[in-house]
């Protein structure tokens, strides 16, 4: 109601007449005296304006539309529906993402079907939809004869997000899939259903872009003979995201999604396969995966080497909580990813085998590279300095866990990094007050510096751009 008001008061303030004098009177040229100084002289002017609406009812559906977009609150536009019906219906008609949060007691468990029909007959053209259950393995809040009520009545839905729903099956799963099939984005979090219903989308859902699932505990040992894919949303999948679940079920599904961009694994344990099955992806995805995110998994050089020979376009690559590579996996991806722009190497709190070899080969073959971490590995001003030589570009580094980054390395960032605009060290202990003499005015586009737990610093000094928290 803030814009209304805003609006009323813009008419007020020219010198309108205001809604209510208008109200049952057509809208007419309205004249203005207006002064303005013109050669130094005073000069009263006339200002005509064009006919204008005085009135919210002479509004027509699609400025009304697009004022109630302007809104940031939903509580905002639930008020504004109620002022009247037209007000209702064009509200409804323009609403087309809906999170539904259910909630209830333990004990009675709320009845959410009497429910649906109304609200989904209100929102006629949704095209997302998110649904959560207030507790995770909490009170059955959306049930299966629900979800399949849902899908009745939002036939049209591109997107949907399913958090914390245990309840649902696979048979539920693959009638919502059958009823809605031109999903683009299909999100599932702390689900119970299996690998059944997560093929009934991808043999159904054909324009389905971003697939994720995370904690689907249906997957069970039993459902690992059973794979996932491809279907014929393997066509059109640019991104997957999959962590904690059976990793061998999915080996198909991202194999045979050949336009695929994205790809995200994380917690997926399974000894001695990411090895095989990352050669396998790599060789058979054709358009060239662009991002890769990877976080506590067995991959080794062997792994790195696949990815490196068949992944020349690949600009992100994340390796988190990953301790089997070593140098020669990062020389094979420095030499042969060439695009790469963003870098995360994060150990456990412990160095791994990586140094400045793999970091000199990474400054020699990655020119382009924006965004550096490097966390539980001991480099030196050596491989530092040639990053900042040959990335003219780097604007963020981050650092942890570093037993060698000291005063040298520091000077060798202010020296060199031209292009730094946020640096983070944490839990370096040769790191000292030094830093806080070399840095200030000699990075001229540093924004933000964080040092966190650094032992060898007592933060008594206040440089801006640097915050200690110790």
């Amino acid at each position: 109601m803030l814009l209304l008001r805003s609006l009323w008061g813009l008419a007020s303030t020219a010198g309108l007449p205001s809604m209510s004098n208008c109200r049952h009177s057509n809208p007419t040229h309205h004249r203005i005296k207006r002064r303005s100084i013109m050669g130094g002289v005073d000069v009263d002017s006339d200002l005509y304006l064009l006919p204008i609406a005085v009135n919210f009812s002479d509004l027509p559906d699609e400025c009304l539309a697009r004022i109630f977009k302007s809104m940031g609150s939903s509580l905002d536009l639930e008020t504004c529906s109620l002022v009247c019906r037209r007000w209702l219906r064009v509200e409804n008609q323009n609403r087309h993402c809906l999170f539904l949060e259910v909630e209830g007691p333990e004990r009675p468990k709320p009845d959410l079907i009497p429910l649906i029909p109304s609200l989904f007959t209100r929102y006629d053209a949704l095209t997302t939809l998110a649904l959560k259950c207030s507790i995770p393995y909490g009170p059955v809040l959306i049930g299966n004869d629900a979800l399949i009520l849902i899908s009745l009545h939002c036939r049209n839905l591109t997107r949907l997000k399913l958090l914390a729903c245990d309840e649902l099956i696979d048979e539920a799963m693959t009638a919502f899939a059958l009823n809605c099939k031109g999903l683009k984005e299909l999100n599932c979090d702390y689900c119970n259903f299996g690998a059944k219903g997560i093929n009934a989308f991808l043999d159904h859902s054909s324009s389905l872009e971003n697939l994720s699932l995370k904690r689907i505990k249906g997957l069970t040992d039993s459902s690992a003979a059973m794979p996932i894919g491809p279907g014929v949303a393997a066509k059109s999948l640019k991104k997957i995201c999959i962590e904690k679940v059976l990793c061998q079920c999915f080996g198909p599904l991202i194999i045979g999604s050949k336009k695929l961009r994205t790809l995200e694994i994380s917690n997926c344990y399974s000894r001695n396969r990411w090895d095989e099955l990352l050669k396998a992806i790599v060789e058979e995805v054709t358009g060239g995966l662009v991002e890769i995110y990877m976080k506590s998994l067995v991959v080794t050089d062997v792994g790195l080497f696949s990815i490196s020979n068949c992944c020349s376009n690949l600009e992100i690559l994340h390796l988190d909580k990953m301790l089997e590579f070593t140098n020669w996996g990062l020389v094979s991806i420095a030499n042969h990813c060439r695009r790469l722009r963003e870098l995360h190497i994060r150990g456990r709190k412990v160095n791994i085998n990586i140094g400045d070899e793999g970091l000199i080969a990474i400054a020699k073959g990655c020119p382009n590279l924006e965004e550096l971490v490097l966390c539980g590995i001991n480099f030196t001003y050596l491989s530092l300095s040639l990053l900042a030589t040959n990335c003219q570009n780097l604007e963020r580094l981050a650092v942890g866990w570093s037993n060698t980054f000291g005063d040298a390395e520091i000077s060798c960032i202010a020296d060199k990094c031209i292009a730094l605009k946020n640096l983070d060290i944490k839990e370096c202990p040769i790191t000292t007050n030094h830093v806080m003499e070399a840095l200030p005015g000699r990075c001229s586009n540093l924004v933000q510096v964080k040092i966190r737990n650094c032992s060898g610093m007592s933060c008594d000094g206040v440089v801006s751009k640097v915050c200690c928290d110790n």
